[in-house]
């Protein structure tokens, strides 16, 4: 079990083909583990990095800057965490079927 507190998500808007969240995590904070079920956009809020922590044991550092989108695909795996010394924010878009 992880000692991190958790990152905080909260639903900015839910229609019938897309839903969004906002995350805000405080310095250290993680999302926990966990699967996407659907094709996403995330919009970073800010400039900084994320710890992505993957399945088998591995991890890597992303570095986002602000208002820059990216987009995955439904079924990644891995556990979000804020290695900044800030809180740290983003939009995360899901497409939904």
């Amino acid at each position: 079990m992880s000692e991190r507190s958790k990152a905080v998500a909260t639903v900015k808007l839910e229609e019938t083909r897309a839903r969004v969240l906002e995350y805000r995590f405080a310095p250290g904070a993680e999302t926990g583990w966990h699967r996407h079920n659907h094709d996403y956009i995330v919009v970073p809020l800010l400039d900084g990095k994320l710890l992505l922590e993957e399945p088998g044991g591995g991890s890597r550092v992303a570095e986002l800057r602000r208002h820059a989108p990216y987009a995955r695909r439904a079924g990644v795996e891995h556990n979000v965490i804020n290695p900044n010394d800030y809180e740290f924010a983003f939009l995360e878009i899901e497409i939904l079927p």
